[in-house]
Formats: C-alpha cells, structure tokens, sequence
C-alpha cells in the first residue's frame, strides 16, 4: 500500500480476531513506532509488545476498571502494545504519541487492524503498574501514553467522517 493511501484509509478497529499476527507483521508495526521522529533525536519511548494472553487480560481489566466497565476496552485484539515515554524529556508526550501513530499507520499499510486505546496513563500509574515497569526493565520515569490493540480485523470499519471545512488554512 502507497504511503498517502494508507494515511488517507486507516481507521480505528474495533473488533479483532483470535489470529495472532506473525513475528515479522509485528516486527514492522514497531520498528515503524522506532522511525518516529523524537524530540532532538532522544528518543525517550518505550515500546512494549504484549502477546502473553495472561497479561493482556490483566492489562484489559486494568483499563477497564479505569474507565469504569467490566467489558473489553481491547476489543478481543491478539497483541496489545504499550508505548510508555521518560517523562525527563520535555517532548515526551509528543515523542509517544508520534510512535504511536506511526505504529497505527504501519499496521494498517500491512493489513493489520489496529486502535489506540487511551488510559495507560493511570493504568501505569497504579501500584500493580509500576510494578510490571519494573518487570520490564524500564526503570526511567515513565507515563504511559498509550495501548494499540493490534490484529486482524473482524468487522469492516466504519466510513470516515467528512473532512470539515476550514480545516486547512494557507496564510500568504
């Protein structure tokens, strides 16, 4: 898939499949994350993929006792992946949310379905959060900026929105 097409027709996936993506399918979406651009080249984020069915599970309770449901807020997806970023760099929101979109915009150029799911903020926040950090290795300190539930689509998504007008403005 060209670039500027997969920008255009990328959408949120809201139901997956039990299919687990391949290594390699995974591979992709994350060096892409690894391609975005950071603040003076820092590169403050981590990025963390989840495909143990245990811990996403807990991850998905985690997130949904923050937002207040007993329901799935990872849609079923396979693959949760976790962008956390050092919070002693200045960007460190920015730098997060640009390897997130990357990563977003690589699964679908390949044929992944994937969704930023929001709360990994609090999620990492709350004592058991801290601790998997610890699991893991990352040691800085780190906000959670986002989850991708990642995998294969079990729905067609729904059409985009029209683009609103005035939208865009060129100032000459």
């Amino acid at each position: 898939m060209e670039a500027l097409e997969a920008l255009y027709t990328r959408r949120s996936i809201k139901g997956f499949t039990d299919q687990m993506p391949s290594q390699d399918e995974i591979d992709k979406v994350t060096k892409a994350g690894t391609a975005a651009p950071t603040g003076m080249g820092m590169q403050s984020p981590y990025i963390v993929v989840v495909k143990n069915k245990a811990l996403r599970d807990e991850l998905s309770k985690m997130n949904a006792e923050v937002l207040g449901t007993h329901a799935d807020p990872f849609y079923n997806a396979p693959v949760i992946i976790v962008v956390l970023a050092s919070k002693s760099r200045n960007t460190y929101m920015n730098d997060g949310s640009l390897v997130m979109g990357n990563m977003l915009n690589a699964a679908h150029a390949i044929g992944l379905g994937a969704c930023w799911i929001h709360r990994a903020k609090e999620v990492f926040e709350s004592e058991r959060g801290k601790q998997l950090l610890k699991e893991w290795g990352i040691d800085d300190d780190c906000e959670g900026i986002g989850h991708i539930a990642l995998g294969y689509s079990a729905m067609e998504p729904k059409p985009a929105k029209p683009r609103k007008e005035g939208y865009v403005r060129v100032i000459e």
